[in-house]
């Protein structure tokens, strides 16, 4: 016999709630990447310098990952449906003040503040549509939500960079108002009411938490720019980040009344998927991060036709996401996810044999098969994060979900620019090393000074060659790094096993 939805809801209003949630989805997720590619400009109107328009989107990162842990402790308090609409208001009004700023100090407040807003919303978006779903229709509920989730940050470089060059950055900001208007007139008229439950609040262990996600997000994202540890700054941001991290970890263990109720740990298949969803964060957004520049400076695509060669690896995920969907509850779960991150091994190989001057088919072919890879991951791995746990967990469980991905996804970004950089000067030196005279007798030292400063030229030339067949291969062991740190994660899913009825009984401590 079916299990029944939390909240049954008529098969229409059902429709319409999850049009209005995901729309919201949509709004967050489009975010985290809309605005890059906006930046430049940004940076003349605000009278900004290259190194503070960063804050931009430091501000909108770090207030996201502080306030996202207590996504759960606040719907319980205030109800989800109610959290939910004041965090949509809070995200679109403070999208409209991004679009009126005209000082950086004002900017990144008010990203700071849709930071804020956006943060509760995926978490709360996903609790919400397993609420609503009979648990057979789980893995479509999953493939929907991960469509928005995964979309996002593929399309928002190309719909910012649209906006930008047709009308202006501001409308970066300005496309949430009408979306945002539309998601809380639908929420407010047709998502059903949560359950309100009275929870201590755990204000030491969240202080922990915020100082360390919040020095582990200004150290991952100051941390190039200023050569990391030999800075100052970054040697306290990473120091704080682990003493704070480390007393939360004990404090977690030892408390009485914890942020987060120690029972969620103990089921084995959330907290593998918690390993598996920062992977996936890895995996997803380092790899937006490496290839539109690799296409746009190797290959000089300009930004507009870098992200239309991304979007096939959107549709690769949209396609297999049906798929997961579907077959989610028919078969193995952890046998799609298996699948899913061979998939995803394989298109990273093939992307170790990008050639420089080949055509832009190998980019798409990969793509397609990296978008199959990751729909196969993450509708299955969502079902199976879930699938144990009881549902008075499932907000704390989505945010945590959500903050994995996200930490994994900034840690990724941090190291695979790192070693890009590293990587270029090794293979530079590499190059360099073997182009000498011995190995091309026409260099004749001779010759390049009789030839003056057109001598000059020649070597700077064969400089500027060397230094881009060495980033060129730098790109390509960043991929080869990424595709063996997605084989190393397939041995977890033994430690993960088929879902079974989770004990509804309420877990948490009450006041």
């Amino acid at each position: 016999m079916a299990e029944a939805a939390t909240h049954e809801l008529p098969r229409g209003q059902r429709l319409i709630v999850t049009v209005g949630i995901m729309a919201a989805v949509l709004l967050q997720v489009l975010d985290t990447t809309i605005a890059n590619v906006a930046l430049p400009h940004m940076q003349a109107s605000l009278n900004a310098t290259q190194d503070t328009i960063n804050w931009v989107l430091t501000s909108y990162i770090v207030a996201s990952a502080i306030a996202l842990p207590i996504s759960g402790w606040l719907a319980d308090r205030v109800g989800r449906k109610r959290l939910l609409l004041i965090s949509v208001v809070v995200f679109t009004l403070a999208s409209v003040l991004c679009a009126t700023a005209t000082a950086l100090g004002e900017m990144v407040f008010f990203r700071a503040l849709q930071g804020v807003g956006g943060a509760f919303i995926v978490p709360l978006a996903q609790a919400t549509l397993f609420d609503i779903n009979p648990r057979e229709k789980h893995g479509q509920a999953m493939a929907l939500f991960g469509g928005g989730v995964m979309i996002g940050p593929i399309m928002g470089p190309v719909l910012g960079g649209w906006l930008t060059d047709n009308y202006n950055w501001r409308w970066v900001f300005l496309v949430n108002l009408p979306v945002g208007i539309i998601c809380i007139l639908i929420m407010s008229q047709f998502m059903p009411e949560g359950e309100k439950h009275k929870r201590r609040f755990d204000m030491f262990g969240f202080a922990l938490l915020a100082i360390s996600l919040g020095a582990l997000q200004f150290c991952l994202d100051r941390g190039q720019q200023n050569d990391w540890f030999s800075s100052w700054e970054t040697i306290i941001e990473a120091g704080l980040a682990i003493a704070a991290g480390w007393m939360f970890l004990v404090h977690m263990v030892t408390a009485e009344h914890p942020l987060f109720d120690r029972v969620i740990f103990k089921d084995r298949n959330f907290a593998t998927s918690l390993v598996f969803m920062a992977v996936t964060g890895v995996l997803l957004l380092a790899g937006l991060a490496l290839l539109p520049p690799l296409l746009q400076n190797m290959y000089g695509y300009s930004v507009l036709q870098s992200g239309f060669l991304t979007a096939p690896r959107g549709i690769g995920t949209l396609v297999s996401m049906l798929i997961a969907g579907r077959m989610t509850g028919r078969m193995d779960a952890r046998i799609l996810v298996g699948i899913g991150v061979i998939l995803m091994g394989l298109s990273l190989y093939m992307m170790t044999g990008f050639a420089i001057d080949q055509p832009s088919r190998p980019v798409i072919e990969s793509g397609v098969v990296q978008g199959l890879g990751l729909g196969l991951i993450f509708v299955p791995l969502q079902t199976l994060a879930f699938e144990t746990l009881s549902a008075r967990f499932r907000t704390t469980g989505a945010a945590l979900l959500n903050l994995s991905r996200n930490i994994g996804g900034s840690i990724g970004i941090s190291v695979v620019s790192t070693e890009l950089v590293r990587l270029t000067q090794v293979s530079h030196a590499d190059i360099a090393a073997h182009v000498t005279q011995r190995n091309i007798p026409s260099i004749d030292p001779a010759l390049l000074e009789n030839l003056g400063r057109y001598g000059n030229v020649a070597l700077a030339y064969m400089n500027a060659e060397i230094t881009r067949q060495a980033v060129f291969i730098a790109y390509l062991d960043d991929f080869k790094m990424m595709m063996i740190i997605t084989f190393a994660i397939l041995p977890l899913l033994f430690f993960m096993k088929r879902g079974k009825k989770a004990d509804e009984t309420p877990l948490v401590h009450m006041d």
